[in-house]
């Protein structure tokens, strides 16, 4: 290779490219249709010679591919914050503890070493109170919930189980069940906030269909009776039939039988208009049989708009740089290829210039109504009218529309034009404003040809879906690739914007200031008094600083969608205006981001983790989706058309949108409760259990006497609680399924943190300490001083220490059977057998049998005998568990009463 390439830097746009080819003296055009990007496939190229100009992290798929990050949970973050405020508060309590033991022997434990003598070491009460402390520290360490993150990962297994068994998930016509593939964030997807959704293949099914057109004023595609009524196309409706045509495509459905007259009566209008789209496109076929066309298409729109042709006997067959073949109607027809005036988000439209084998040099061109009626010549308003009401109808129904015409052009100007047009492609500086110019100036005075209406079939469920999260409060994003009519209308089609809205925003400026003024403009509709402008926003929320701080939800005055364009979010995310657009878009119902790169949809599920104090999930189903799914706190992937690395990436997966809803409303709702319920249960286990050491200290000389026989305290947490929290935690539902999903209100508690957050630790914390008082003072006063029936004493230690801890497991027993909404089997199991396998092990331990074999071991022996079988004993088990659970009870007695939750009142 001797010659040159010059082309702009590295950069993440993968819809542009900029450069020269400079070879044996002659200057070439390099732009984004001579580009080869990391990852694609060449097709029908025997051979080729190709030039690298970016690699490894310099190619666009690495600039726009996002950071893998290890994703947690918020309740993940609380725990550990709470395990560290329990750190402190047992240093605390030893601290007290140790003290009192400092001031014990001072006063008391000096004068009575005659009975109790300090331990070998000890000289002074100040060095005793130092022991203690670390004494008390491995006594009351049980606060530490130490097997709390075991039995979260089992509850979390356990619960990600249900999402892969769920046959209510799983699509049968690609044999795809759901599947959890990551068993660390269930109770998060009960707390979601912000759907992050792609639109082509996850919204719909990629799968475009040739509907209706409008051609030289009359409309193809409906059905009519004898009568001329209207009849609904359903699978008994009578195709039409293309026999006829070998290359026709079987798997093409079409009713109206007319048009089909119109091409075989040669019509021209109808055979310039299937000419136009046969030729007009950037569509590569493939025919790797004789008659067996596949196409591959940038867009399916394409794909179904050169189908259609194909069908009705206008057949694209073989693409080279600078031809086109077509078969019309039986005939094959070879086209010079002598311009591609590329489709962007501004022309909104694309032409190409051929001439044909007899010489007629023409310009196809097909694009939005509202830009090529602009364009159109003065002779076509009448047929302007006509199409616009076909438009109207074919918009309305929810397809996807596009204008196509055409101009016949002198060969003196075209030779010109075709030279400038040269000169301005290989420019490196404003090579896009000279083209603009040109395409401009050739694309007038034309004559319209009619319209097309596509069909992107929503996938089954869409809409009911969309409706129903937006009920649980679910604020929907759709971040698509797409062109911005396109994008509305789908939004329109599956419930995401509609008629009922009272505005929906359209931002679309060019610069920065236009972009800043039209968000501004809109929060200012939404909410006339909106406070702060962006300066005030940069002090008060403190954009300076490195960990921004968390924006304030603000309520529109209505209902309102935003849609942007990636031209204007490109402003909005690269400047200083992402305050502005994250207030104003989370003030709207719905929002619309329309042609975005992958790099771009990942800045904007960033933008609101950053400002915004809500759970977030994206869900796609391409490549392009990878980033946007690593981003977001929960990432879905749709196993589609377009392979499997969003699968890959993804945390969940499954093989359409509408499981979203089941995922959500059903598992992460479930999910979220279950975890809450065990966090709250546990801690309180462990309160109640620990702080009954804590009041013992004030009454044995504070000398880390443990109250618990030291097997209870071994298998208080491994055998005697494990069991019956871990059932309720897998099994417990508060409503069913059904109703979940037809009250998608009870979603909003999650969303909003309420199960469990710090004041829920601090008021279980309070239960765990309020019972620990009743059980230890009750069983203490129960026994001081007391008698047994028989005459003989019962007051002491041993007694004391087995009626405390079997108040303390009846009681936390007692609490959890009131914690659990439903019952089952296993729930009942678990329970009973739990208490059954405490009073068996309890009665073998204290035998005379256990102590005689292993007397060391075992030193409480006939105590649960003598104990257990007094009336009394009883009678202040029984007062201790009442005391502990009635206020409870009555709380949330009247609580259900005055101030019911949404799943009470369900």
């Amino acid at each position: 290779f001797t010659g040159e390439v010059r082309c702009e830097a590295p950069n993440n746009k993968l819809d542009k490219f900029t450069g020269t080819l400079t070879l044996r003296g002659e200057k070439y055009a390099l732009d984004n249709e001579k580009m080869l990007l990391r990852g694609c496939t060449i097709r029908n190229t025997e051979w080729c010679f190709g030039l690298v100009i970016y690699a490894g992290p310099d190619t666009k798929l690495m600039q726009n591919s996002g950071k893998t990050t290890f994703k947690r949970t918020s309740i993940d973050r609380l725990m550990n914050v709470l395990v560290l405020v329990i750190f402190a508060f047992l240093a605390l309590m030893c601290l007290i503890l140790a003290i009192g033991n400092g001031i014990w022997e001072h006063e008391k434990g000096y004068y009575f070493q005659v009975y109790l003598p300090w331990a070998e070491g000890v000289n002074s009460a100040s060095y005793s109170g130092f022991l203690m402390f670390w004494s008390y520290v491995i006594i009351l360490n049980t606060v530490v919930p130490i097997s709390l993150y075991v039995s979260v990962e089992i509850i979390r297994l356990g619960n990600s189980f249900y999402i892969d068994w769920d046959r209510k998930m799983y699509y049968p016509l690609n044999d795809t069940p759901a599947q959890a593939r990551t068993t660390t964030l269930n109770e998060e997807l009960g707390q979601i906030k912000y759907i992050f959704s792609d639109k082509t293949g996850t919204l719909t099914q990629n799968i475009m269909c040739f509907n209706k057109c409008s051609i030289n004023g009359k409309s193809y595609g409906d059905v009519y009776d004898m009568s001329g009524q209207r009849i609904e196309i359903n699978e008994n409706t009578e195709k039409v039939d293309f026999s006829y045509n070998q290359l026709a495509d079987p798997k093409f459905a079409f009713y109206d039988h007319s048009l089909v007259e119109a091409v075989k009566l040669s019509d021209v209008p109808t055979h310039r208009f299937f000419r136009l789209l046969s030729l007009c496109h950037t569509v590569m076929p493939e025919e790797k049989k004789e008659g067996n066309l596949v196409y591959q298409a940038q867009s399916p729109d394409e794909g179904a708009l050169v189908t259609a042709a194909r069908n009705f006997g206008f057949v694209f067959r073989a693409r080279t740089p600078e031809t086109i073949t077509v078969v019309e109607m039986g005939e094959t027809k070879i086209y010079k290829l002598l311009a591609i005036l590329d489709f962007n988000n501004v022309r909104k439209r694309m032409s190409v210039i051929v001439r044909s084998p007899e010489g007629d040099l023409t310009l196809y061109c097909k694009g939005a109504d509202t830009i090529l009626y602009e364009l159109l010549h003065s002779s076509c308003d009448s047929l302007k009218e006509e199409t616009t009401e076909h438009l109207n109808e074919f918009a309305g129904e929810g397809l996807r529309t596009l204008v196509v015409a055409y101009k016949n052009l002198d060969e003196d100007y075209f030779q010109d034009w075709i030279r400038r047009h040269h000169e301005a492609s290989t420019a490196l500086e404003g090579r896009e404003d000279k083209l603009s110019e040109l395409y401009e100036e050739i694309e007038k005075d034309l004559m319209l040809l009619g319209a097309t209406a596509i069909e992107d079939k929503l996938q089954d469920g869409v809409p009911q879906t969309i409706e129903t999260l937006a009920k649980a409060n679910i604020k929907i994003w759709v971040l698509t690739g797409d062109k911005q009519e396109t994008a509305m209308n789908i939004g329109y089609s599956c419930n995401l914007l509609n008629d009922d809205m009272d505005d929906v925003f359209i931002i679309e400026g060019s610069t920065s200031d236009d972009v800043l003024n039209e968000l501004r403009n809109a929060r200012k509709k939404m909410k006339p008094d909106s406070f702060l402008d962006s300066d005030e926003i940069n002090i008060q929320f403190g954009k300076s600083s490195k960990k921004p701080k968390i924006l304030p939800d603000e309520q529109a005055n209505g209902v309102y969608g935003l849609v942007i364009t990636g031209h204007s979010l490109a402003y909005a995310l690269e400047g200083n205006l992402e305050l502005e657009l994250v207030r104003t878009a989370c003030m709207c119902k719905v929002v619309i981001c329309c042609r975005v790169t992958p790099l771009q949809k990942a800045q904007v599920v960033e933008l609101v983790k950053k400002y915004k104090k809500a759970v977030t999930l994206a869900i796609g189903d391409g490549a392009n989706d990878v980033s946007m799914i690593k981003t977001a706190h929960i990432g879905v992937g749709i196993s589609g058309q377009e392979g499997m690395q969003a699968v890959l990436s993804s945390d969940f997966s499954f093989a359409q949108f509408r499981y979203l809803q089941r995922l959500l409303l059903v598992h992460g709702r479930w999910s979220y409760i279950r975890m809450c319920k065990f966090l709250k249960y546990f801690f309180y286990k462990n309160f109640a259990f620990t702080l009954v050491h804590f009041w013992y200290g004030f009454f044995s000389g504070f000398s880390a006497q443990t109250v618990y026989d030291e097997w209870f305290i071994t298998l208080y947490n491994l055998v005697y609680t494990s069991l019956p929290v871990l059932g309720m935690s897998l099994f417990d539902q508060d409503v069913g399924d059904c109703w979940s999903m037809l009250f998608p209100q009870l979603y909003v508690p999650g969303q909003q943190n309420l199960y469990f957050n710090k004041m829920v630790f601090v008021k279980c914390m309070l239960q765990g300490i309020y019972s620990s008082l009743i059980l230890f003072f009750i069983p203490y006063g129960a026994m001081y001083n007391t008698m047994r029936s028989d005459g003989k004493a019962i007051a002491d230690y041993q007694s004391f220490a087995l009626m405390a801890q079997t108040c303390l497991l009846i009681v936390v027993s007692v609490q959890i059977g009131l914690d659990t909404s439903y019952w089952t089997v296993v729930n009942q199991f678990f329970i009973w057998g739990s208490l059954s396998v405490y009073f068996a092990i309890t009665f073998t331990m204290y035998s005379d049998g256990m102590y005689m074999i292993f007397t060391a071991s075992f030193p409480f022996v006939g105590t649960a005998r003598n104990t257990l079988s007094q009336p009394n004993v009883w009678l202040a088990i029984f007062l201790s568990i009442t005391l502990c659970v009635l206020p409870v009870v009555g709380f949330r007695f009247l609580k259900a009463q005055l101030k019911p939750t949404p799943s009470d009142k369900v």
